[in-house]
């Protein structure tokens, strides 16, 4: 075992009756992020709000790209060489994801250990890229790649396996994916439900994580899944006060 990304859910009772579309416009002008989304489908039990910075998959013809994120700090400095290699053991991950519904020698890594910079943090985002063998499926690539490897870990089939043992509370929307596919299935981008919220009930819930290995330190762990929250909860308590 290297790596599982362990995560907690955060929740807060509301009075259910106002419209997440509130808090979805609070996120987009105090944290925007490229793969903001909202899903408003109440009479389904299905409301989600999110502020993702990850890119799960890409598509584009015969091109499938995913952009992985691991490694986050409040700033440049804050990066350790744990994250960068977290980082490399998920483009490993997802390289082998991808060469199940790619061509043979066709899987190329454009980026590797980038540092872009998001409202109040930073993160080390790397690309993988294939192409994608003909005839291949949605519900075969969604088969080879998902869960998403940011935020299981890797080996895959043993982090969930830890995941299952250890996450009191079962993560639904969070660290599944969210986006869109065009009708002919040849175009689509699909993002991480990461900084994403979501009610049930009356109850708002919100995920955060991190990536736990040999070397963790279990106090710098807690201090980044509280520093992925910290923006967006406060941004959702303006929002209900």
């Amino acid at each position: 075992m290297y790596q599982a990304n362990i995560c907690r859910v955060l929740s807060a009772n509301t009075d259910g009756q106002e419209s997440l579309l509130g808090l979805f416009d609070s996120l987009v002008a105090g944290n925007p992020a490229p793969y903001a989304s909202i899903v408003h489908a109440p009479e389904s039990g299905i409301e989600i709000v999110s502020a993702s910075p990850e890119l799960f998959l890409r598509r584009s013809g015969s091109t499938l790209t995913s952009g992985p994120i691991k490694g986050t700090g409040r700033t440049e400095g804050d990066l350790r060489a744990k994250d960068s290699a977290e980082n490399v053991m998920i483009v490993d991950l997802v390289r082998n994801d991808l060469s199940r519904v790619c061509s043979i020698g066709s899987i190329e890594v454009p980026r590797l250990l980038s540092i872009e910079e998001h409202p109040g943090l930073v993160h080390l985002v790397s690309e993988v890229a294939g192409n994608l063998l003909p005839q291949v499926t949605w519900p075969q690539i969604l088969d080879a790649t998902f869960p998403p490897g940011s935020v299981t870990g890797a080996p895959k089939t043993a982090a969930l396996r830890i995941i299952d043992e250890r996450e009191p509370v079962g993560r639904r929307f969070y660290c599944g994916a969210i986006g869109w596919v065009d009708h002919q299935g040849q175009t689509a981008e699909l993002a991480v439900t990461i900084r994403t919220f979501w009610r049930e009930g009356n109850v708002l819930n919100f995920g955060t994580g991190a990536g736990i290995t040999w070397e963790s330190d279990p106090k710098s762990e807690w201090r980044e899944t509280e520093l992925k929250a910290a923006r967006l909860i406060d941004l959702a308590s303006e929002g209900e006060s």
